[in-house]
């Protein structure tokens, strides 16, 4: 991976002439990202993550941390905050940010400590890959738990991307679960390559949830398909 996605916010941070990202899947037209939406600050910021970061608690885990915003938030709020993500640019504009503890981590990797709050926001079951890698990213997060845990994370419904028939059912891949996408990312006249990026109603999350010894629960619906759920054990 040539980390476009990370050059751009490292090239926002640093002022070194950022460009609009875009991206685009195997199901969607190529669509523009402003980076500077990754730098919002708490006021900025949908309610979904609003209400994610308010629930925070304990020693904190933020997995995907991108820009550093969310764990930026709590880090200033005096928590213990712990971020993490696999792009070495995103990382390194964080700390610039002034994110004391931020690391160069794959969570299926990462093994220093346990916590009480594990966030996986901006579509956190993007990280599982594919419905069915999920219970291998569960059990991971499950081992990073503290007695008493919790795992805050979002996701969307993107039943709506598909066609509908007048029976209400939808044109949906027959192979596989339709919230598996791939995605590839543009910046700068350059292309990163296609990845998986998993999406899931929320019903799906719950049964993959049970189904991996945790319970889960319905914190906060959005405006388009889109949720917050807490994990606990």
């Amino acid at each position: 991976m040539k980390d476009l996605f990370g050059k751009a916010i490292l090239d926002f941070q640093t002022n070194n002439e950022p460009e609009n990202l875009v991206t685009e899947t195997n199901i969607s037209e190529p669509d523009e990202m402003s980076i500077a939406y990754l730098f919002r600050d708490f006021k900025q910021m949908p309610k979904i993550e609003q209400a994610a970061l308010q629930q925070a608690k304990g020693k904190i885990l933020d997995v995907g941390c991108g820009a550093g915003s969310h764990a930026l938030y709590l880090q200033e709020k005096g928590f213990d905050v712990t971020a993490i993500d696999i792009s070495t640019n995103a990382i390194k504009a964080s700390q610039l940010r002034g994110l004391r503890n931020a690391r160069v981590r794959d969570i299926l990797e990462f093994d220093e400590g346990t916590f009480d709050t594990i966030l996986l926001l901006m579509n956190g079951t993007g990280i599982f890959r594919t419905l069915a890698e999920t219970s291998k990213y569960l059990q991971k997060l499950k081992s990073l738990l503290n007695p008493g845990g919790q795992i805050l994370i979002d996701s969307s419904d993107i039943i709506y991307m598909f066609d509908e028939n007048e029976d209400g059912s939808y044109f949906v891949p027959a192979d596989q679960y339709y919230g598996e996408l791939i995605f590839t990312i543009h910046y700068k006249k350059d292309t990163d390559e296609p990845f998986p990026w998993l999406y899931m109603d929320y019903n799906t999350l719950q049964n993959a949830a049970i189904a991996n010894g945790f319970q889960c629960q319905l914190i906060k619906e959005g405006k388009h398909f889109d949720y917050l759920a807490k994990l606990t054990f």
